[in-house]
C-alpha cells in the first residue's frame, strides 16, 4: 500500500520528512485574522455612513489597524519558519536520499547494475531526486495545506452559515472528480516523458564516449539519426506532458473558483431575503477570495506532482531492490573451493557444474579460450555475483553466509581495465586502505614500480588523475592498481589478464610489481599469455565452461590436451611479422 502512496513516493519512502513543513505552511494558509479585521474596519465604515452608528468608532477603527499590522508582522514570522522547515528539511530529504541510494547501489549484486543502462541509473540518482526535491520543497506541501485548509474552511464557515458554506465550495466535488481523472493521463505522459529523457541521455553518453571513433573514422550524418531522433522526441514528449493534460486542470481550476460567483449570488438573495445580515455577507466575500488561493497554486501544478511521483516510485523501487544477503564474519582461512557450481547471464549459461580448488598460499592460474567463463570465476570468488547452483566456498564456508563487505576486505582484485578515479594519485592509492599514512602510499607505489614516474609528475602524488584514469598510460594506471592493492595487503589476490594489453616496457614493469604482490598470498590469475604462468602451483584449463585439465605447467603440456594446443598457437604465432 505504501509502495503505491503518491505522498510516500515523492518522499523517496520518507513521508515523516514532510510533518514540519506541512505544519508550518497550514498555519500560514489558515492565518485569517487579517481579514477578519479588515471585515470589522469595513462594518465600522458601513454602519457610520447607514446611520445605524450615531459617530464613527474610531476606537475600533484603530483597533482594526492595529489587528492588520500585527496579523501582518506574525504571517511574516511564520512564512519564514515555514520556508526554512519546508527547502531545509526538502532539500535534507534529498541529500540524504541520494546518499542512501548511492549506498544501496553498492551492496546491490553486480549482475543487477549491468542489466540496467547508466543512463537509467544516473537519472534516477540525479534527475528523479530533483524532482522529488521540488515536489517536497515547492508543491507537495502547498498542496496538502490547500486542502487541510479548504475543509476547515469549510468547517468553520458553516457554523456561521451552512447555506452560505455550501455555496463557497459548490465547485469542489466537480474539481475533484476531474482531477481523478486526469491522473491516468498524467502517469502515461509522464512514463512516456521519463522514457524519452532516459534514451537521450543513453544517446548523448555514448556520442561522447566513442568521441575518439566517430574522430578517427569521420562519423557523419546517417550515423547520429539516433542521437538526433533522441533529441526531437524528447521535446515532442515534454510538450505533450503540457500541453496534453492542461486544459483539464484549467477547466478544474474554473470550477473551483466558481465558488466566489457563488457566494456573491445566494449572499446576495439570501441579504435580500433579510435571512443574512450584512456583516456576514462581508466576511464570507473576504474569507471567499482568500481561501481557494492555496488549493488553486497547488491545483496548477499536480501535473508536475504525478510527474514527481513516478520519479519517487523509481526511486522506492530500486531502494527495495534486495542487496546481497550474508552477516557472518570472513573465515580465517583464505583457500577458495567451487562445489558444483553453475552460473549463468540471463538465459546464457557460462559455467557448467565446475568443481575447482584453490588452495591457501599458492597460485592458481585459470586459461582457456575466450567466452570459457575465466573472468565469471573470479567474480564469483570476490562475491560480485552468487552462483545459481552450487557452492563457493571461503576459508570452508559458504560465501552467501558471509558479509560482502567482510569478505572483499579479504580481497584484492587487479581489473584488466583499470578504473581510477577523478581524484589526486595518492588518494587513488589510499582506496586500498583509507586511513593509510602518506610514507605507507610511498612505500606501496615503490614495491609496484610507480613510485618514480610519479614523483616525474608536477605535483607528485598530488596531481589530479583525469576520470577513469586518462591522462595517464595504460602501463601507468596498471601499476597505481597495482600499488592500492599492495596497500590493502589482502590474503587473497585475483588477477585478471594485467598485463594483457602492455606494451614489452610497461609489461616488465608491471609483472616486477605482481611478483612483489602475490607474495604469501592465495593467487588466482588469468592470463592469454601462457609464458607468464609456467611457474604457478597449478593451472585450471577451462573450455566452454568446464574444467578440461588441471595441472602443472609441465603435467599438461606432457598430457597434449587443449593446454598444450594453446601454448604451441601462441609459439608459433610469437615470430609473426608483418611485411
Amino acid at each position: 500500500m505504501k509502495k503505491t502512496n503518491p505522498i510516500y513516493q515523492v518522499t523517496a519512502g520518507n513521508p515523516k520528512k514532510l510533518k514540519k513543513p506541512v505544519i508550518w505552511t497550514v498555519v500560514t494558509n489558515i492565518n485569517l485574522f487579517s481579514f477578519m479585521f479588515l471585515a470589522l474596519f469595513v462594518i465600522t465604515i458601513y454602519s457610520f455612513f447607514a446611520g445605524d452608528a450615531g459617530s464613527l468608532d474610531i476606537k475600533t477603527l484603530w483597533l482594526s489597524w492595529g489587528g492588520i499590522l500585527a496579523t501582518s508582522v506574525v504571517v511574516y514570522i511564520l512564512e519564514r519558519k515555514a520556508t526554512h522547515a519546508t527547502f531545509h528539511d526538502g532539500y535534507a530529504t534529498s541529500a540524504d536520499g541520494r546518499i542512501r541510494l548511492a549506498e544501496h547501489i553498492r551492496k546491490l549484486p553486480l549482475g543487477f547494475l549491468m542489466s540496467k543502462d547508466s543512463g537509467e541509473l544516473g537519472n534516477t540518482m540525479m534527475n528523479d531526486f530533483s524532482q522529488i526535491e521540488e515536489g517536497v520543497t515547492h508543491i507537495l506541501p502547498q498542496l496538502i495545506s490547500g486542502i487541510i485548509v479548504a475543509f476547515l474552511a469549510l468547517f468553520g464557515m458553516a457554523f456561521a452559515d451552512w447555506r452560505m458554506a455550501l455555496a463557497m465550495f459548490a465547485g469542489l466535488p466537480v474539481t475533484f472528480l476531474i482531477l481523478w481523472g486526469v491522473r491516468v493521463i498524467d502517469r502515461k505522459r509522464g512514463a512516456a516523458h521519463t522514457k524519452a529523457r532516459i534514451e537521450q541521455t543513453n544517446r548523448l553518453q555514448e556520442y561522447l564516449t566513442g568521441m575518439k571513433v566517430i574522430k578517427a573514422y569521420n562519423l557523419r550524418g546517417a550515423n547520429f539519426k539516433k542521437l538526433e531522433r533522441a533529441f526531437y522526441n524528447f521535446m515532442k514528449e515534454s510538450i505533450k506532458l503540457e500541453g496534453v493534460s492542461g486544459p483539464f486542470y484549467l477547466i478544474a481550476v474554473a470550477f473551483l473558483q466558481i465558488g466566489l460567483s457563488m457566494i456573491t449570488m445566494v449572499g446576495t438573495y439570501l441579504l435580500l431575503g433579510g435571512t443574512l445580515e450584512l456583516p456576514m455577507f462581508i466576511i464570507f466575500l473576504l474569507v471567499g477570495s482568500r481561501v481557494f488561493d492555496p488549493l488553486v497554486s497547488a491545483i496548477t501544478q499536480l501535473p508536475v506532482f504525478t510527474y514527481q511521483a513516478a520519479a519517487g516510485k523509481r526511486i522506492v523501487d530500486l531502494l527495495e531492490e534486495p542487496t546481497m544477503q550474508g552477516d557472518g564474519e570472513a573465515p580465517k582461512d583464505h583457500d577458495v573451493i567451487f562445489e558444483n557450481v553453475t552460473f549463468g547471464y540471463g538465459e546464457d549459461v557460462v559455467l557448467h557444474n565446475v568443481n575447482a580448488s584453490f588452495p591457501k598460499g599458492t597460485m592458481t592460474a585459470i586459461v582457456g579460450p575466450s567466452g570459457s567463463g575465466k573472468s565469471t570465476m573470479l567474480r564469483l570468488i570476490a562475491r560480485f555475483y552468487d552462483p545459481q547452483n552450487g557452492i563457493v566456498r571461503f576459508g570452508g564456508v559458504d560465501e552467501k553466509t558471509v558479509d560482502p563487505e567482510k569478505l572483499m576486505s579479504k580481497i584484492s582484485v587487479v581489473f584488466q581495465d583499470v578504473y581510477l578515479f577523478q581524484d589526486t594519485i595518492g588518494n587513488n592509492i589510499r582506496y586500498g586502505r583509507e586511513n593509510a599514512t602518506q610514507e605507507e602510499i610511498e612505500a606501496a607505489a615503490k614495491l609496484a614500480h610507480c613510485h618514480d614516474f610519479i614523483m616525474a609528475l608536477p605535483d607528485g602524488y598530488d596531481t589530479m588523475v583525469g576520470e577513469g584514469g586518462s591522462t595517464l598510460s595504460g602501463g601507468e594506471k596498471q601499476r597505481i592498481s597495482i600499488a592500492r592493492a599492495i596497500l590493502k595487503d589482502a590474503p587473497v589476490l585475483l588477477l585478471d589478464e594485467a598485463t594483457s594489453s602492455l606494451d614489452p616496457e610497461n609489461e616488465v614493469e608491471v609483472q616486477q610489481a605482481i611478483e612483489e604482490l602475490v607474495k604469501d598470498r592465495t593467487v588466482v590469475m588469468i592470463a592469454h599469455k601462457l609464458k607468464t604462468i609456467a611457474g604457478a602451483d597449478q593451472i585450471i584449463v577451462l573450455d566452454q565452461g568446464e574444467v578440461k585439465e588441471v595441472g602443472t605447467h609441465k603435467e599438461l603440456m606432457d598430457n597434449h590436451g587443449l593446454y598444450r594446443h594453446l601454448w604451441d598457437i601462441q609459439q608459433t604465432t610469437a615470430g609473426w611479422q608483418i611485411n
